[in-house]
């Protein structure tokens, strides 16, 4: 490794007083302590939680079962590693986190999980300190960025490079294995793996299949993210009135999200009024009148990493809400209550979508896409649609205990003027399901 790399294990000690190398690692050290990880979630954060009686997960523990779960799935499918650039991925293997929206579309940042060996961090430049927190990494070197903002013209040669750190390691942890799992990667790389006798396989669905049972620390990071979120919700309801705009809504949420120590949203799904039906409008600067109907799902990712993904409608103003409000409102709401009473550990999904409510006639083009999908760091496996929409290529299985999944319902009548969202997070359970979303329902609309 040149004088640029770093790893974990290779202190010299000591190190001459004053010399570039002892300054160095001092400004590591320092850095690291520093780091957003191990400063915490902050007053505000902890006081909410403390008040829910929601201890604080064993974030050792819930980091060895990660990787536990990773090599399992690497074992399972025959792979010397994996090879991750999805954040999200690399945030369940490590932990560690760096400039999360700006990495996932500018791949410098990636991880190499080996089966049997180590864990290896490729850190975009002078970042070692972002994951010495985490105690899973055993080894951070500096990435070879290969995308063209960097190569221009000269990608071979980059591609090079950094295929010849990969080769690294697969021959060092693989044995006779040249075979990896690869979650997003460009032709390039593949094509550079190829030439080096390592063939690809599909990371995402080892990352998926690892991430799908949550253990007892990540169900109590999850539930602590999912009281942020709330606490956020509950104050950008406090602000809603009637005169202010979609965007300045949402700008309260987003505000709640980072002040407790959340990461981002990934959507802008909030909508008023006539805005509200068909879904999926993203916020805009419409001004939200009274009398509106104000939807959205908050798609947040909060602290820990994990995802809230909760929707809801409330009523805009000092108006009684009409008649045709209150029928959509009680349709999502009752599908939701029915959908969620199915949910249990052994049930198919094909069998749970099968006997689960869907709109009425008048609802149904408008339907939302699916009817319950995964979620842990993020939305994850399964997605499952409406029975109408199953075709031959959509994935069965069962669900398990310690899978959380969210329940969707969107009700509101094709050529109709607004509509109606709701969504809830649950946890199946040994016995059957728990919600673990709270939120109440807006109650001039039941």
């Amino acid at each position: 490794m040149d004088k640029l790399g770093f790893g974990r294990h290779r202190k010299i000690m000591p190190f001459e007083p004053g010399s570039i190398e002892a300054l160095r690692e001092a400004s590591r050290e320092k850095a690291a302590a520093l780091n957003q990880h191990v400063l915490g979630y902050g007053a505000t954060a902890e006081a909410e939680w403390a008040a829910a009686g929601i201890a604080a997960p064993d974030l050792a523990e819930m980091r060895r079962y990660r990787l536990e779960r990773i090599r399992a799935e690497l074992k399972r499918r025959d792979y010397a590693g994996a090879l991750l650039y999805d954040p999200v991925n690399i945030r369940y293997a490590t932990d560690s986190t760096n400039m999360q929206l700006w990495v996932a579309h500018n791949p410098t940042r990636h991880c190499f999980v080996a089966t049997e060996g180590p864990v290896v961090l490729f850190d975009y430049f002078s970042c070692e300190h972002l994951s010495d927190h985490s105690g899973v990494v055993d080894e951070v070197r500096p990435a070879v960025s290969w995308m063209y903002l960097y190569s221009g013209e000269l990608t071979e040669q980059k591609v090079r490079r950094w295929g010849a750190g990969i080769a690294e390691l697969v021959a060092a942890h693989g044995g006779d294995n040249r075979r990896i799992a690869v979650d997003h990667i460009n032709p390039e790389g593949v094509e550079e793996l190829a030439r080096r006798s390592i063939s690809v396989g599909n990371g995402e669905a080892v990352m998926e299949s690892a991430r799908l049972i949550k253990s007892p620390d990540e169900i109590l990071a999850m539930r602590r993210a999912i009281v942020a979120c709330e606490a956020a919700m509950s104050e950008m309801e406090a602000v809603l009135k009637p005169g202010i705009s979609e965007n300045e809504l949402w700008a309260e949420l987003h505000r709640g999200n980072i002040a407790r120590g959340g990461e981002w949203i990934e959507t802008r799904l909030l909508s008023s009024g006539p805005r509200t039906n068909p879904w999926f409008q993203e916020c805009s600067s419409r001004v939200i009148e009274n009398g509106d109907l104000v939807a959205f799902d908050t798609d947040l990712i909060g602290p820990y990493g994990f995802c809230a993904d909760l929707s809801r409608t409330w009523l805009c103003g000092d108006r009684q809400p009409s008649n045709e409000q209150r029928d959509l409102f009680r349709i999502a709401a009752d599908q939701i209550a029915h959908n969620t009473d199915l949910m249990r550990p052994g049930i198919s999904f094909r069998d749970l979508v099968e006997r689960s409510a869907v709109p009425p006639g008048d609802c149904y083009p408008t339907r939302y896409g699916v009817l319950y999908h995964g979620v842990g760091l993020a939305d994850e496996y399964p997605t499952l649609p409406h029975a109408g929409d199953w075709t031959d290529d959509t994935p069965d299985g069962t669900l398990e205990p310690g899978m959380v999944l969210c329940v969707e319902s969107y009700i509101g009548r094709l050529g109709g003027r607004e509509g109606v969202k709701i969504e809830e997070q649950i946890l199946i359970t040994e016995t059957g399901n728990e919600k673990l979303s709270a939120y109440p329902l807006d109650e001039r609309l039941l």
